[in-house]
Order: structure tokens, then C-alpha cells, then sequence
């Protein structure tokens, strides 16, 4: 069915309006992340719990609206799992200070993140712009990351018996962080999960 003119007309007007709807709601997800450090140091775990689910629902719209009216761009491709490492770190970091989980468990999240910047920045100071697109291990990583700070953060907001959950929550996040990291680097090293720009590279 072709759209009139005017339909057409009425809706790249919208879309001009929307345009950079994506990554202001991208931005202020990363806005959040002060928001959070704050109440976790003030032990307010209600709050902190409210933020990260907001933060989380930020992302799925910020997704929705990108490829429902496709808005899609190198820019946000960036800057979207940039926010999310920004709101976990913050959430891990501080929940290990207040010994909330593991320190180690911390230090491992933290250090498989610098691994992979680390190692893309050097791919690409050596091969050029590339896309590299996220293993299922990688995605598996993230939701049992986030399923992690949900859990702690519920058990100590609302005083949930959870305990057994949260442990093995935290040993699921351990094996997945080493085994995604692992897998990038094994990726990196026979270059086969990694494109140039401009190929015909797939999407997830």
C-alpha cells in the first residue's frame, strides 16, 4: 500500500522530529548513573532498585524507537552498550564497596570490559574501523550481569530470601564474564568475528 504525499509528507516530518530521540534517551540513561552511585552510597536500595529498572526500560525503548522508525546510527551503535557498561560498572562497583557481592567478582566484570576496549582499540589502530558484532556469550554476560544487581538489589530492599539465587547468580556471572572475555579474545586472534566497516557483515 504506497503512503500519499501527504502521508509521506506527515511522516518525514515526524521522523525529522524524532530524529535524535534514540540517543537523548541513550544520554540520560547515562545521566542516571550518578543517580545510582548516589543512592547506593546512601544504602537507599529502594531507590537504586527503581533507578536501575527505570535505566533498563530506557533501553528497550531507546532500541524500539531506533529500529521502529529507523533511526539507527554508528553513533548510537557506540554509545547505547557504552551506557549500559557505565550503569553496570557503577552498579557493581558500589555494591562491592558496600560488600554487597564479591570484590573479586568486581574486579573480574571490570577487567573483561578493559580487555575488550583495550583489544579493540588496538585492533583498530592496526587493521582500521571495524564492526565487531556481540557473541551470544557476550549477550548471555550482560543478562546474567543484570540479573545479578536486580537480585541484590531486591533482596536488600525488600528483604527477600534469596540468598541461594544471588550466589548462584554470582558464580553464572563469573563463568559467563571469563568465558565471554576468552571468547573476544579468541576472536580477535583468528579474526573471524570481526569485519571492516562496508562489508556485508550481518546483523544481530
Amino acid at each position: 500500500m504506497r503512503l500519499n504525499p501527504h502521508g509521506r509528507s506527515a511522516r518525514e516530518a515526524l521522523l525529522r522530529k524524532i530524529d535524535h530521540l534514540p540517543n537523548a534517551i541513550t544520554i540520560s540513561r547515562i545521566g542516571l548513573a550518578p543517580l545510582l552511585i548516589l543512592l547506593l552510597r546512601a544504602q537507599r536500595y529502594p531507590q537504586a532498585l527503581a533507578v536501575f529498572v527505570i535505566a533498563g526500560i530506557s533501553d528497550a525503548l531507546d532500541g524500539y524507537v531506533a529500529k521502529r522508525y529507523g533511526l539507527t546510527s554508528q553513533f548510537g551503535s557506540i554509545l547505547d552498550p557504552f551506557a549500559d557498561k557505565i550503569l553496570l560498572i557503577s552498579a557493581y562497583v558500589m555494591l562491592a564497596i558496600l560488600g554487597r557481592i564479591p570484590f573479586w567478582l568486581m574486579l573480574t566484570v571490570a577487567f573483561r570490559d578493559l580487555l575488550i576496549i583495550g583489544g579493540y582499540l588496538a585492533y583498530t589502530s592496526i587493521v582500521g574501523s571495524v564492526h565487531m558484532r556481540p557473541s551470544l556469550l557476550s549477550k548471555l554476560n550482560t543478562v546474567m550481569q543484570i540479573l545479578l544487581v536486580v537480585a541484590v538489589l531486591a533482596q536488600a530492599a525488600m528483604a527477600l530470601p534469596i540468598s541461594g539465587l544471588v550466589h548462584l547468580l554470582v558464580e553464572a556471572v563469573f563463568v559467563s564474564t571469563v568465558a565471554s572475555g576468552a571468547h573476544y579474545l579468541w576472536t580477535w586472534g583468528i579474526m573471524k568475528e570481526v569485519q571492516p566497516l562496508g562489508s556485508k557483515a550481518g546483523h544481530d
